[in-house]
């Protein structure tokens, strides 16, 4: 199997793992199968989560990741990808596979009134990393400050 199919088998399965939290919109899955379009490749892409707690940003074809123990990130290359019903990025962080995925649906974070209109479900090596996200055109609902 050629390692492109993998890494969409792999987002896939994350899919199915969303968080209840989250509930991605089944009016958003497009059945004539065109890939996923919402989010306009110049957009810059926002990924927050709680325990533990961690955060993306996505643009120009890089991601930084930050955690409580580096909260400046580190920034690494990605590939961007779309599926059916959502957008998928993968790279390579230190010698660690990430596949990052982001499905329509609402979604909260459990700790603010906000509402974000993207499940994020993150593979970082052997972890998983279930969160929310936002683009610069599509922003959360809520306080920007809880």
């Amino acid at each position: 199997m050629r390692p492109c199919f993998r890494t969409r088998y792999l987002c896939l399965a994350l899919a199915a793992l969303l968080p209840a939290a989250c509930t991605p919109a089944t009016d958003a899955i497009d059945p004539e199968g065109e890939a996923f379009s919402a989010v306009a490749a110049d957009e810059v892409i926002t990924l927050t989560g709680t325990e533990p707690f961690w955060g993306f940003t996505i643009e120009n074809g890089m991601a930084n990741y930050a955690n409580p123990q580096h909260p400046e990130g580190w920034d690494f290359p990605v590939v961007r990808f779309a599926g059916n019903n959502g957008l998928g990025f993968s790279g390579d962080w230190d010698g660690t596979a990430v596949t990052i995925t982001l499905t329509p649906g609402q979604c909260s974070d459990g700790m603010s009134d906000r509402t974000f209109p993207y499940v994020a479900t993150i593979a970082l090596g052997e972890e998983t990393l279930r969160g929310c996200g936002y683009t610069d055109r599509q922003p959360f609902t809520g306080d920007a400050a809880p």
